[in-house]
């Protein structure tokens, strides 16, 4: 557990900086666009938070989460399917009127692509581990 590599700080950081498109006090940068300063911002927060959860989950340094790493992939894929489905139910959900006034115009799309890689990732897995590029089943 010493050696874990830290990811708290990671993780705050990115926090901080997905929590800042909610507000509008971003400077406007060498492209005069305010806008698209608070876009960039979030989006460097959310790999700050993808790489804090990577090496939080799989306690080493990192950022591809392959197969190997996976403690139990026969279940793991499964619980990765129904999160990237519940992100394609959310972004649904920021479609209402409600939400969309109050999230950043980009919200959506953002949540559909972390959706879209983790099913891939997960189809893959579950491909790998029990369906037909399984290479243990050929012997």
């Amino acid at each position: 557990m010493a050696n874990d590599p830290e990811w708290r700080w990671y993780t705050l950081a990115g926090l901080l900086m997905v929590v800042q498109t909610l507000f509008d006090f971003a400077p406007a940068g060498p492209w005069n666009a305010p806008s698209f300063t608070r876009g960039l911002v979030g989006l460097v927060g959310l790999c700050c938070m993808y790489l804090g959860w990577f090496r939080f989950t799989f306690k080493s340094k990192g950022i591809i989460p392959s197969i190997n790493r996976w403690q139990n992939p026969k279940e793991s894929w499964k619980k990765v399917l129904v999160f990237s489905l519940s992100c394609f139910v959310m972004v649904g959900i920021l479609q209402l009127n409600q939400f969309r006034d109050s999230l950043p115009d980009t919200a959506g799309m953002i949540v559909m692509l972390i959706g879209s890689l983790s099913m891939l990732n997960s189809i893959y897995v579950g491909l790998v581990v029990s369906g037909p590029l399984n290479e243990a089943e050929e012997e």
